[in-house]
């Protein structure tokens, strides 16, 4: 599994993930979603940099163009709830691609909110065999549920590759993935930041607090 890391370079993809993890800015709900949205359409830019390209003659008003467009089969696929803005800027960019979604949500097993577990309640998507397997969920704290929701995704085929994308990753999170599929060739993580920790409760420390409850507004 190969690893990328927006942070380690300069792009405008740092000014986005430090608008998303300003509290001044923050609470800016319509603000939030849309800094999920544009660093989706900057990471989905970077992936078709490693998509397979063919020439085709494209007919033109006044003649023949030929142009080098991608041959990939997409499926997009995100987790519920925080997943859709993130998922919606890669839409923008690959806008024919097939779409697959799947809920998973954390619970806590004792009663001080410590020992977490992931659940995985619904799934919706097209066939994958042979497919480029988009995955996009903006927190990867532990890696449980972008591992149970890549999981639940092999259960409508088998894809030729995937990109498992996020915002901000704990190292935690990078190491149990790599853990699990770090002798997968064709399995890449793309982090917009790598963050040292997670806290007691699972949450990644700096991080930016629950992404969904920013975008959508809290939960009960």
């Amino acid at each position: 599994m190969k690893v990328i890391n927006f942070s380690s370079t300069n792009s405008i993809v740092n000014q986005y993930l430090a608008e998303l993890r300003d509290v001044k800015i923050q609470n800016n709900r319509a603000k939030f979603r849309n800094n999920l949205t544009r660093i989706g359409n900057m990471m989905a830019y970077e992936i078709s940099k490693q998509l397979c390209y063919s020439v085709k003659n494209i007919q033109t008003p006044l003649g023949i163009s030929p142009v080098s467009t991608p041959d990939n089969e997409i499926v997009l696929a995100t987790i519920f709830r925080a997943g859709l803005p993130f998922h919606q800027g890669f839409l923008e960019v690959f806008d024919n691609a097939g779409n697959g979604f799947v809920s998973a949500y954390r619970y806590y097993r004792d009663k001080e909110c410590e020992d977490v577990g992931i659940k995985i309640e619904y799934i919706a998507s097209p066939h994958l065999d042979g497919k480029t397997l988009i995955i996009a969920d903006p927190m990867l704290a532990t890696g449980g549920s972008m591992e149970l929701g890549y999981e639940a995704f092999l259960t409508k085929g088998t894809p030729a590759e995937v990109h498992l994308c996020c915002v901000i990753a704990s190292q935690k999170g990078v190491d149990y993935l790599m853990e699990k599929f770090g002798k997968c060739e064709n399995i890449t993580l793309w982090c917009g930041a790598i963050d040292p920790q997670l806290n007691e409760h699972s949450y990644i420390v700096p991080g930016l607090g629950d992404a969904g409850d920013l975008a959508f507004g809290d939960k009960v």
